[in-house]
Protein backbone atom coordinates (compact mmCIF):
# COMPACT_ATOMS: atom_id res chain seq x y z
CA UNK A 1 0.00 0.00 0.00
CA UNK A 2 0.80 3.24 -1.18
CA UNK A 3 1.76 6.17 1.66
CA UNK A 4 0.37 9.20 0.70
CA UNK A 5 3.13 11.71 1.86
CA UNK A 6 1.91 14.71 4.47
CA UNK A 7 2.45 18.01 2.76
CA UNK A 8 1.56 19.57 6.67
CA UNK A 9 4.70 18.03 7.97
CA UNK A 10 8.28 20.10 8.56
CA UNK A 11 10.98 19.95 9.61
CA UNK A 12 11.54 21.80 13.15
CA UNK A 13 14.93 22.75 13.74
CA UNK A 14 16.07 24.17 17.38
CA UNK A 15 17.36 27.51 16.84
CA UNK A 16 21.16 27.81 16.97
CA UNK A 17 22.59 28.77 20.45
CA UNK A 18 24.16 31.81 20.52
CA UNK A 19 26.46 30.81 22.66
CA UNK A 20 28.02 28.07 21.00
CA UNK A 21 28.82 30.52 17.69
CA UNK A 22 30.51 32.33 20.52
CA UNK A 23 32.58 29.39 21.62
CA UNK A 24 33.34 28.21 17.91
CA UNK A 25 34.82 31.82 17.32
CA UNK A 26 36.94 31.74 20.04
CA UNK A 27 38.36 28.07 19.08
CA UNK A 28 39.28 29.53 16.07
CA UNK A 29 41.27 32.68 17.70
CA UNK A 30 42.46 30.90 20.20
CA UNK A 31 43.27 27.51 17.58
CA UNK A 32 46.94 25.89 18.43
CA UNK A 33 48.34 22.76 17.78
CA UNK A 34 47.44 21.58 21.12
CA UNK A 35 44.63 22.30 21.04
CA UNK A 36 42.11 24.36 23.06
CA UNK A 37 40.83 23.71 26.64
CA UNK A 38 38.25 23.97 28.17
CA UNK A 39 39.54 26.24 30.79
CA UNK A 40 40.79 28.59 28.07
CA UNK A 41 37.10 29.07 26.28
CA UNK A 42 35.66 30.08 30.05
CA UNK A 43 38.08 32.43 30.57
CA UNK A 44 37.76 34.29 26.97
CA UNK A 45 33.80 34.14 27.24
CA UNK A 46 34.10 36.04 31.16
CA UNK A 47 36.70 38.30 28.77
CA UNK A 48 34.24 39.11 26.20
CA UNK A 49 31.00 38.78 28.79
CA UNK A 50 33.05 41.73 31.26
CA UNK A 51 33.88 44.17 28.13
CA UNK A 52 30.02 44.03 26.64
CA UNK A 53 29.55 44.56 30.37
CA UNK A 54 31.87 47.82 30.32
CA UNK A 55 30.42 48.98 27.03
CA UNK A 56 27.35 48.70 28.21
CA UNK A 57 27.81 50.21 31.21
CA UNK A 58 29.48 53.16 29.54
CA UNK A 59 26.72 53.78 26.97
CA UNK A 60 23.91 54.26 30.49
CA UNK A 61 26.75 56.49 31.89
CA UNK A 62 26.56 58.74 28.77
CA UNK A 63 22.95 58.43 28.84
CA UNK A 64 22.43 59.53 32.65
CA UNK A 65 25.17 62.19 32.18
CA UNK A 66 22.88 64.01 29.47
CA UNK A 67 19.71 63.41 31.21
CA UNK A 68 21.35 64.92 34.21
CA UNK A 69 22.50 67.76 32.01
CA UNK A 70 19.18 68.69 30.19
CA UNK A 71 17.40 68.46 33.89
CA UNK A 72 20.12 70.60 35.18
CA UNK A 73 19.76 72.81 32.36
CA UNK A 74 15.82 73.34 32.65
CA UNK A 75 15.83 73.21 36.07
CA UNK A 76 18.65 75.77 37.15
CA UNK A 77 17.82 78.79 35.42
CA UNK A 78 14.97 81.04 35.77
CA UNK A 79 12.40 81.72 33.06
CA UNK A 80 11.19 85.22 32.25
CA UNK A 81 8.51 84.42 29.08
CA UNK A 82 5.71 82.00 28.51
CA UNK A 83 4.44 80.92 25.51
CA UNK A 84 0.83 80.20 24.87
CA UNK A 85 0.41 76.68 23.46
CA UNK A 86 -3.21 75.99 23.54
CA UNK A 87 -6.03 78.49 24.21
CA UNK A 88 -9.46 77.54 25.25
CA UNK A 89 -11.66 80.79 25.21
CA UNK A 90 -14.07 81.11 28.06
CA UNK A 91 -17.73 81.72 28.30
CA UNK A 92 -20.10 83.58 30.68
CA UNK A 93 -19.79 86.22 33.36
CA UNK A 94 -16.75 88.38 34.09
CA UNK A 95 -16.94 87.60 37.79
CA UNK A 96 -16.24 83.94 37.65
CA UNK A 97 -13.68 82.48 39.69
CA UNK A 98 -11.47 79.40 39.34
CA UNK A 99 -9.76 76.70 41.83
CA UNK A 100 -8.20 73.47 40.78
CA UNK A 101 -9.83 70.14 41.62
CA UNK A 102 -8.68 66.87 40.26
CA UNK A 103 -7.41 66.93 37.03
CA UNK A 104 -9.33 70.18 36.13
CA UNK A 105 -11.05 73.21 37.42
CA UNK A 106 -14.09 74.55 39.29
CA UNK A 107 -15.53 77.52 37.62
CA UNK A 108 -18.08 79.37 39.64
CA UNK A 109 -19.80 82.42 40.38
CA UNK A 110 -23.24 83.63 41.92
CA UNK A 111 -24.81 82.31 39.00
CA UNK A 112 -23.26 78.76 38.83
CA UNK A 113 -20.44 76.74 39.03
CA UNK A 114 -18.92 74.35 36.26
CA UNK A 115 -16.23 71.53 35.71
CA UNK A 116 -13.65 72.37 32.94
CA UNK A 117 -11.11 69.80 31.87
CA UNK A 118 -7.54 70.64 31.07
CA UNK A 119 -8.52 71.35 27.53
CA UNK A 120 -11.62 73.91 28.79
CA UNK A 121 -14.15 71.29 27.83
CA UNK A 122 -17.21 71.55 30.44
CA UNK A 123 -18.05 68.52 32.18
CA UNK A 124 -21.00 69.28 34.22
CA UNK A 125 -22.43 72.11 35.56
CA UNK A 126 -25.11 73.28 38.43
CA UNK A 127 -27.04 76.32 38.43
CA UNK A 128 -27.66 77.83 41.82
CA UNK A 129 -28.30 81.51 43.34
CA UNK A 130 -25.62 82.16 45.67
CA UNK A 131 -25.02 86.10 46.50
CA UNK A 132 -21.43 85.38 48.69
CA UNK A 133 -19.81 81.99 47.15
CA UNK A 134 -17.10 80.62 48.86
CA UNK A 135 -15.20 76.98 48.42
CA UNK A 136 -13.50 74.40 49.93
CA UNK A 137 -11.84 71.38 48.15
CA UNK A 138 -10.83 68.48 49.67
CA UNK A 139 -9.07 65.55 47.24
CA UNK A 140 -12.54 63.76 45.86
CA UNK A 141 -15.29 66.56 46.89
CA UNK A 142 -15.64 70.41 46.56
CA UNK A 143 -18.42 72.34 49.14
CA UNK A 144 -19.41 75.82 47.81
CA UNK A 145 -21.76 77.00 50.30
CA UNK A 146 -23.54 81.23 50.53
CA UNK A 147 -21.03 83.21 53.19
CA UNK A 148 -23.90 84.55 55.45
CA UNK A 149 -25.98 82.54 54.02
CA UNK A 150 -27.79 78.73 54.48
CA UNK A 151 -26.96 77.33 51.37
CA UNK A 152 -23.81 74.85 50.84
CA UNK A 153 -23.78 72.16 47.38
CA UNK A 154 -21.32 69.25 47.88
CA UNK A 155 -19.80 68.53 44.33
CA UNK A 156 -17.90 65.62 43.17
CA UNK A 157 -16.01 64.83 39.41
CA UNK A 158 -19.40 63.30 37.81
CA UNK A 159 -21.29 66.47 39.46
CA UNK A 160 -23.49 67.43 42.27
CA UNK A 161 -23.30 65.12 45.21
CA UNK A 162 -25.42 66.55 47.69
CA UNK A 163 -27.49 69.79 49.28
CA UNK A 164 -27.54 71.29 52.50
CA UNK A 165 -30.13 73.90 53.92
CA UNK A 166 -28.96 76.03 57.16
CA UNK A 167 -30.82 77.49 59.74
CA UNK A 168 -28.44 80.08 60.80
CA UNK A 169 -25.83 82.04 58.32
CA UNK A 170 -23.07 80.29 57.43
CA UNK A 171 -19.27 81.52 58.15
CA UNK A 172 -17.14 78.76 57.84
CA UNK A 173 -17.05 75.66 55.66
CA UNK A 174 -15.04 72.21 55.30
CA UNK A 175 -15.47 69.31 53.26
CA UNK A 176 -13.94 65.67 53.40
CA UNK A 177 -13.10 63.58 50.67
CA UNK A 178 -16.47 61.64 51.23
CA UNK A 179 -18.67 64.95 50.91
CA UNK A 180 -19.22 65.22 54.78
CA UNK A 181 -18.92 68.93 55.39
CA UNK A 182 -18.60 70.76 58.75
CA UNK A 183 -20.00 74.30 59.31
CA UNK A 184 -19.37 77.49 61.74
CA UNK A 185 -22.73 79.00 61.89
CA UNK A 186 -23.23 82.07 63.83
CA UNK A 187 -26.29 84.90 64.16
CA UNK A 188 -26.58 87.93 66.69
CA UNK A 189 -27.13 85.40 69.63
CA UNK A 190 -25.67 82.01 69.01
CA UNK A 191 -23.01 80.12 67.37
CA UNK A 192 -23.02 76.59 66.41
CA UNK A 193 -20.18 74.13 64.74
CA UNK A 194 -22.13 71.41 62.69
CA UNK A 195 -21.84 68.36 60.32
CA UNK A 196 -24.01 67.20 57.76
CA UNK A 197 -24.04 64.32 55.48
CA UNK A 198 -24.06 64.78 51.98
CA UNK A 199 -28.03 64.43 51.91
CA UNK A 200 -28.19 67.64 54.48
CA UNK A 201 -28.70 65.23 57.40
CA UNK A 202 -27.16 66.67 60.59
CA UNK A 203 -24.70 64.12 62.08
CA UNK A 204 -23.03 66.14 64.86
CA UNK A 205 -24.28 69.73 66.65
CA UNK A 206 -22.41 71.80 68.90
CA UNK A 207 -23.43 74.75 70.59
CA UNK A 208 -20.97 77.39 71.58
CA UNK A 209 -20.62 80.62 73.48
CA UNK A 210 -18.03 83.04 74.45
CA UNK A 211 -18.55 82.04 78.02
CA UNK A 212 -18.10 78.24 77.36
CA UNK A 213 -15.97 76.50 74.86
CA UNK A 214 -15.18 80.60 73.17
CA UNK A 215 -15.76 81.77 69.68
CA UNK A 216 -15.05 79.25 66.41
CA UNK A 217 -12.57 80.79 63.89
CA UNK A 218 -12.09 77.82 61.99
CA UNK A 219 -13.09 74.58 61.07
CA UNK A 220 -11.62 71.13 59.38
CA UNK A 221 -12.11 67.59 58.71
CA UNK A 222 -10.05 64.62 58.45
CA UNK A 223 -9.90 63.02 55.04
CA UNK A 224 -12.30 60.27 56.03
CA UNK A 225 -14.84 62.42 57.99
CA UNK A 226 -14.64 61.67 61.40
CA UNK A 227 -11.82 63.66 63.39
CA UNK A 228 -12.68 67.36 63.48
CA UNK A 229 -10.47 70.12 63.98
CA UNK A 230 -12.05 73.26 65.86
CA UNK A 231 -9.84 76.52 66.50
CA UNK A 232 -11.75 78.74 69.26
CA UNK A 233 -11.19 81.84 70.56
CA UNK A 234 -11.69 82.82 74.42
CA UNK A 235 -11.16 85.20 76.52
CA UNK A 236 -9.58 84.21 80.57
CA UNK A 237 -8.57 86.78 82.98
CA UNK A 238 -8.64 89.45 81.12
CA UNK A 239 -5.97 87.63 78.54
CA UNK A 240 -6.54 86.31 74.88
CA UNK A 241 -6.60 82.21 74.75
CA UNK A 242 -6.91 79.90 72.06
CA UNK A 243 -8.46 76.16 71.66
CA UNK A 244 -7.69 73.47 69.96
CA UNK A 245 -10.24 71.00 70.25
CA UNK A 246 -10.42 67.73 68.06
CA UNK A 247 -13.77 65.41 68.21
CA UNK A 248 -13.82 61.83 66.83
CA UNK A 249 -17.15 60.96 65.50
CA UNK A 250 -15.78 57.46 65.81
CA UNK A 251 -15.29 54.51 68.25
CA UNK A 252 -12.77 56.38 69.91
CA UNK A 253 -15.52 58.84 70.46
CA UNK A 254 -18.04 57.51 71.26
CA UNK A 255 -17.96 57.67 75.36
CA UNK A 256 -16.50 60.67 75.45
CA UNK A 257 -18.27 63.94 76.17
CA UNK A 258 -19.36 65.63 72.98
CA UNK A 259 -16.82 63.14 71.19
CA UNK A 260 -14.24 65.60 72.38
CA UNK A 261 -11.20 63.31 72.34
CA UNK A 262 -8.18 66.21 73.02
CA UNK A 263 -7.54 69.58 73.12
CA UNK A 264 -5.09 72.38 74.37
CA UNK A 265 -5.33 76.05 75.13
CA UNK A 266 -2.57 78.76 73.68
CA UNK A 267 -2.40 81.61 76.40
CA UNK A 268 -1.83 85.04 74.04
CA UNK A 269 -1.38 83.61 70.89
CA UNK A 270 -4.46 84.04 68.30
CA UNK A 271 -5.39 80.61 66.43
CA UNK A 272 -6.64 81.61 62.97
CA UNK A 273 -6.31 79.00 61.01
CA UNK A 274 -6.40 75.13 61.23
CA UNK A 275 -6.22 72.20 58.91
CA UNK A 276 -5.23 68.55 57.99
CA UNK A 277 -2.20 67.46 55.77
CA UNK A 278 -3.61 63.75 56.44
CA UNK A 279 -4.52 61.03 58.00
CA UNK A 280 -2.47 61.54 60.77
CA UNK A 281 -1.34 64.99 60.52
CA UNK A 282 -2.90 68.57 61.17
CA UNK A 283 -1.57 71.44 61.74
CA UNK A 284 -2.97 74.81 63.53
CA UNK A 285 -1.29 78.51 62.76
CA UNK A 286 -1.16 81.52 65.06
CA UNK A 287 -0.07 85.02 65.12
CA UNK A 288 3.15 83.96 66.99
CA UNK A 289 3.39 80.04 66.68
CA UNK A 290 2.73 76.78 64.84
CA UNK A 291 1.48 73.54 66.63
CA UNK A 292 1.87 70.04 64.99
CA UNK A 293 0.02 67.59 66.21
CA UNK A 294 -0.34 63.59 64.73
CA UNK A 295 -2.75 60.85 65.41
CA UNK A 296 -5.33 59.92 63.55
CA UNK A 297 -8.00 59.32 65.97
CA UNK A 298 -6.66 61.22 68.78
CA UNK A 299 -4.42 63.93 67.53
CA UNK A 300 -1.28 65.36 70.21
CA UNK A 301 0.52 67.83 69.42
CA UNK A 302 4.32 66.44 68.58
CA UNK A 303 5.43 69.87 68.19
CA UNK A 304 5.17 73.65 68.78
CA UNK A 305 7.45 76.23 66.49
CA UNK A 306 7.83 79.72 67.73
CA UNK A 307 7.65 82.02 64.95
CA UNK A 308 10.65 84.49 64.64
CA UNK A 309 8.79 86.70 61.96
CA UNK A 310 5.17 88.07 61.07
CA UNK A 311 3.46 85.56 59.15
CA UNK A 312 1.41 87.60 55.71
CA UNK A 313 0.25 84.10 54.57
CA UNK A 314 -0.05 80.42 54.97
CA UNK A 315 -0.42 77.45 52.03
CA UNK A 316 -0.05 73.66 52.36
CA UNK A 317 0.00 70.36 50.53
CA UNK A 318 -0.06 66.61 51.78
CA UNK A 319 3.90 66.91 52.00
CA UNK A 320 4.67 70.79 53.19
CA UNK A 321 3.54 73.74 55.34
CA UNK A 322 4.56 76.88 53.59
CA UNK A 323 4.88 80.62 54.51
CA UNK A 324 5.34 84.34 53.61
CA UNK A 325 7.02 86.42 56.23
CA UNK A 326 7.61 89.39 56.46
CA UNK A 327 10.95 90.59 56.93
CA UNK A 328 11.41 93.74 59.02
CA UNK A 329 13.45 96.30 58.56
CA UNK A 330 15.46 95.10 55.33
CA UNK A 331 12.06 94.65 53.27
CA UNK A 332 10.96 91.94 51.33
CA UNK A 333 9.23 88.76 52.54
CA UNK A 334 10.85 84.86 53.31
CA UNK A 335 9.61 81.89 51.67
CA UNK A 336 9.88 79.42 53.97
CA UNK A 337 8.29 75.31 53.97
CA UNK A 338 8.56 73.00 56.60
CA UNK A 339 8.09 69.31 56.37
CA UNK A 340 5.28 67.60 58.53
CA UNK A 341 8.11 66.90 61.57
CA UNK A 342 8.33 70.86 61.87
CA UNK A 343 11.91 70.86 60.13
CA UNK A 344 12.75 73.83 57.71
CA UNK A 345 13.17 72.01 54.14
CA UNK A 346 13.13 75.58 52.60
CA UNK A 347 14.09 79.14 53.61
CA UNK A 348 14.40 81.64 50.62
CA UNK A 349 14.22 85.79 50.69
CA UNK A 350 12.45 87.94 47.78
CA UNK A 351 11.00 90.80 46.66
CA UNK A 352 7.52 92.07 45.44
CA UNK A 353 3.86 91.21 47.02
CA UNK A 354 2.03 88.39 45.83
CA UNK A 355 -1.92 88.20 46.98
CA UNK A 356 -1.86 84.55 45.74
CA UNK A 357 0.33 81.79 47.03
CA UNK A 358 -0.42 77.77 46.22
CA UNK A 359 1.78 74.72 46.77
CA UNK A 360 1.49 72.16 44.05
CA UNK A 361 3.95 69.42 44.61
CA UNK A 362 7.28 71.01 44.91
CA UNK A 363 6.52 73.76 43.29
CA UNK A 364 5.43 77.01 45.07
CA UNK A 365 3.44 79.33 42.62
CA UNK A 366 2.73 82.84 43.44
CA UNK A 367 0.74 85.69 41.34
CA UNK A 368 -0.66 88.88 41.89
CA UNK A 369 -2.50 90.36 38.89
CA UNK A 370 -0.15 89.65 35.81
CA UNK A 371 2.89 89.21 37.67
CA UNK A 372 3.88 85.85 38.16
CA UNK A 373 6.92 84.16 40.42
CA UNK A 374 7.47 80.32 40.80
CA UNK A 375 10.03 78.60 43.25
CA UNK A 376 11.17 75.02 43.54
CA UNK A 377 11.36 73.53 46.91
CA UNK A 378 15.37 73.81 46.22
CA UNK A 379 15.19 77.42 46.67
CA UNK A 380 15.53 77.71 42.63
CA UNK A 381 13.45 80.19 41.39
CA UNK A 382 11.98 79.41 38.17
CA UNK A 383 10.25 81.87 36.86
CA UNK A 384 10.08 85.31 37.74
CA UNK A 385 7.57 87.56 34.87
CA UNK A 386 4.40 88.40 33.85
CA UNK A 387 1.56 86.82 31.88
CA UNK A 388 -0.79 88.73 29.15
CA UNK A 389 -3.45 88.94 31.46
CA UNK A 390 -4.32 88.74 35.03
CA UNK A 391 -4.05 85.25 36.62
CA UNK A 392 -6.91 83.71 38.14
CA UNK A 393 -5.77 80.67 38.84
CA UNK A 394 -2.68 78.47 37.56
CA UNK A 395 -0.95 75.01 38.42
CA UNK A 396 1.30 72.80 36.49
CA UNK A 397 0.13 69.90 33.74
CA UNK A 398 2.26 66.84 32.00
CA UNK A 399 5.01 68.19 30.10
CA UNK A 400 8.24 69.80 30.56
CA UNK A 401 7.32 73.58 31.87
CA UNK A 402 4.08 73.40 31.47
CA UNK A 403 0.65 75.36 33.01
CA UNK A 404 -2.48 75.76 33.01
CA UNK A 405 -3.39 79.88 33.22
CA UNK A 406 -6.95 80.35 33.90
CA UNK A 407 -8.18 84.69 33.26
CA UNK A 408 -11.29 86.61 32.94
CA UNK A 409 -10.69 85.62 28.93
CA UNK A 410 -10.46 81.74 29.52
CA UNK A 411 -8.09 79.34 29.94
CA UNK A 412 -4.42 78.81 28.37
CA UNK A 413 -1.77 75.90 28.28
CA UNK A 414 1.43 77.99 28.82
CA UNK A 415 5.62 77.26 28.71
CA UNK A 416 7.65 79.15 29.78
CA UNK A 417 10.61 80.20 28.06
CA UNK A 418 13.44 82.60 28.26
Amino acid sequence: MKRRKNSNLHVVREPEDPTDKIIEEIMDELNSEDGVTEKEIQEELTRRKRKKQKKIGIVIAVIAIAAILVYLLINLQTYTKVRVSDTYVGEGAADNNYVQFLDGVLKYSKDGISYLNQSGKEKWNQSYQIKNPMIDVSDKSAAVADKEGNDILILQEDGLKGEVHTTMPIEKVSVSEQGIVSAILKNDTSMKVICYDTAGNVLVEHKTSLAGTGYPVDVALSANGEVMQVVYLYTQNGQMVSRLYYYNFGKAGKDEADHKVSGKNYKNTILASGFFMDADTSVAIGDDCMAIYSGKEVPKQSVKIKMDKEIKSVFHNEKYIGMILKNQGKGGYELRLYNKSGKVVLSKEFKGDYSHVKLCGNQVIMYDGKNCSIFMKNGIQKFKGRMDNNILEMFPVGGVNQYIVLSANGMEKVRLVK
